[in-house]
């Protein structure tokens, strides 16, 4: 059976969740680590812990990306995974939302899935077919279930599933492993900690992470393109 061996990640959209979570599984299975984000001042401790780098940019800036991924090939090389993690939130009733806010959900929810895929995607057509690596996307329950006074999440949740899902028909066949991943919960959180009365009642985002690495240990044999990951206690 084929797999791939990986040395190096990206992960944009970082914060103190799954992503962080991610870095820690990437780091020690020995990869070396780039956390990008809007703002870094957060990723300061993150990047000490896992010896990651770190890059600012904007997901949603066409040109911010382009020098993002720039900036990881001058570091140490185009990164074998690249992880896409951000998301614009709005929420309120439909008739109150401002069109500059949805845009700019939009913008970083499922266009800037695009930016991070397409850039990614050039890199490893460009390696042998042996040698290319996998673009991984975090979704979520609207991803595939539009929720009342959550449009735009809905929205940008859809464009990216969709994306995820044309990407992974056109570059597997190339030997890109394409997965997108459905966090149906809420993820644990020293703010959002388990209920008493319901241990494992949320997302532990150590375990979705596990649940990326095990992804990218699939033999290209058996490749899946999606997974949807929810809590024993969530309803469907």
């Amino acid at each position: 059976m084929s797999t791939t061996a990986y040395s190096t990640a990206l992960i944009v959209g970082a914060g103190s969740g799954i992503s962080a979570s991610l870095a820690r599984r990437f780091a020690r299975q020995g990869l070396q680590v780039a956390l990008a984000a809007r703002s870094t001042d957060k990723l300061q401790g993150l990047a000490a812990e896992t010896g990651a780098k770190v890059f600012q940019a904007d997901a949603g800036d066409p040109a911010q990306i382009r020098r993002l991924f720039q900036e990881v090939d001058q570091a140490f090389g185009s990164p074998d995974v690249t992880v896409y993690n951000a998301s614009g939130r709005l929420r309120g009733p439909l008739v109150d939302l401002d069109p500059a806010e949805v845009e700019r959900a939009l913008l970083i929810s499922g266009f800037g899935g695009f930016l991070v895929g397409q850039e990614a995607a050039r890199r490893l057509l460009a390696r042998p077919e042996g040698e290319r690596g996998a673009i991984l996307f975090t979704g979520a329950s609207a991803s595939v279930k539009g929720y009342a006074r959550s449009a735009p999440f809905a929205m940008g949740k859809f464009a990216l599933r969709g994306l995820a899902q044309s990407m992974a028909r056109e570059l597997a066949p190339q030997g890109i492993h394409v997965a997108h991943f459905v966090i149906d919960g809420a993820v644990r959180s020293p703010a959002r900690p388990d209920p008493a009365d319901r241990p494992d009642g949320t997302l532990d985002p150590d375990a979705i992470a596990e649940t990326y690495w095990q992804i990218l240990q699939q033999p290209r044999s058996a490749w899946t393109w999606e997974i949807e990951l929810r809590p024993w206690n969530e309803n469907f």
